[in-house]
């Protein structure tokens, strides 16, 4: 079953999400309406969040090398200088590159739940993919977050705001959580986590 906005704010309360937003924030000063954002937050079935402003990665060529899950090279990533203007802090994702960044919320997702990572529309349209991500029940810590930029032209990525969507399902009691089972991804820190087998 697919979770509501009541139960993710009970659940949040009891720490699944933090730092937590109990609404969706479109503007910072809502009053009047400026400084509009992509919104994060809570909504009615899911959470948005934003991306932290501590790191982004792109990946880059170097000639000679292939990229290699069981023995990644952290020489084929470079970070991305954190940009600001008016319109807000920035990271750029040159055309036809993939990027990775981090959520700047902490989950602790509960035993019976898998959460869903999926993109938001405002940047789908822009051709910016970011991948779907599961955290599984008993998951801890910073999602790394994946992007693609499908398009032709450099794209700013937003830090602060929001970046992605939570779906929250709840399962049946599964045997073996992913704390239980100690996964290779558990309690990332607010840092980008790099492949590991």
């Amino acid at each position: 079953m697919l979770k509501n906005d009541r139960w993710i704010k009970a659940l949040a309360a009891e720490g699944m999400i933090q730092p937590f937003q109990s609404t969706l924030v479109r503007h910072l000063q809502p009053e009047t309406s400026s400084s509009p954002v992509l919104s994060f937050g809570c909504s009615s079935y899911g959470y948005d969040l934003r991306l932290s402003p501590r790191e982004f990665l792109i990946f880059r060529h170097v000639p000679g090398t292939v990229m290699n899950p069981k023995r990644f090279n952290p020489d084929n990533l470079e970070p991305a200088p954190l940009h600001h203007d008016e319109d807000g802090d920035y990271f750029i994702l040159p055309a036809h590159s993939y990027g990775l960044g981090v959520a700047l919320e902490k989950l602790k997702v509960p035993p019976m739940i898998t959460v869903i990572c999926l993109g938001k529309s405002t940047y789908a349209r822009l051709g910016i993919i970011v991948n779907t991500t599961p955290a599984e029940a008993g998951w801890e810590g910073h999602l790394t977050l994946e992007f693609s930029n499908s398009s032709g032209a450099d794209c700013r990525i937003y830090a602060n705001e929001g970046i992605t969507q939570l779906l929250f399902f709840e399962g049946d009691p599964c045997d073996t959580t992913y704390q239980d089972r100690a996964g290779k991804y558990q309690h990332q820190p607010e840092r980008v986590t790099l492949a590991r087998v």
